[in-house]
């Protein structure tokens, strides 16, 4: 019987006990967030050969019915289609630079369309605040809170006024 090394053995256990779907799927790009919306939010990363794009509910666990989506990069129809995981890639040329270009997508879901646009960002760099994405998200919470506190103020001065007539 012939000899086998111990490195030879330990690496065919290794490869023959890996799944093959995990051997030839590369690892998934990071996404990062690109647009949201009040219903939807919208995450892209460049992969080998395009863009890949997650559309999920901006809350929520429901799952997000799609049944459209249409890219434009810097005002340029791009076709995108559908992948096994739920996310969208976009084929792009070889080489091409997509890093502070504007991108639209259009997206329909449940009964209606939305429009939602961001720039890209380089490969591994964080995405720009944009104005429209979390800088309103913060305002608009400060916002509320304001509200309430106006409303709990309204309230108080009431009971107070209340009480007095009773007494």
């Amino acid at each position: 019987m012939p000899r086998v090394s111990t490195a030879r053995a330990l690496a065919a256990v290794l490869i023959l006990g890996t799944p093959a779907a995990a051997l030839a799927q590369p690892a998934a790009p990071l996404l990062a967030p690109l647009a949201h919306s009040a219903l939807l939010a919208v995450d892209a990363a460049p992969a080998a050969g395009g863009l890949v794009l997650r559309v999920r509910r901006a809350a929520g666990e429901t799952p997000l019915q799609v049944s459209d989506v249409a890219v434009t990069i810097d005002g340029r129809s791009e076709p995108a289609a559908l992948r096994a995981d739920g996310t969208w890639f976009v084929p792009r040329p070889a080489g091409a630079k997509d890093a502070g270009k504007t991108l639209e997508v259009a997206v329909g879901h449940d009964g209606i369309h939305e429009v939602l646009s961001g720039r890209l960002t380089a490969a591994g760099a964080p995405a720009p605040a944009t104005p429209g994405a979390a800088g309103a998200s913060g305002s608009s919470r400060q916002k509320q809170l304001a509200w309430w506190v106006l409303n709990i103020v309204i309230v108080l001065i009431a009971v107070i006024a209340i009480s007095r007539r009773m007494s």
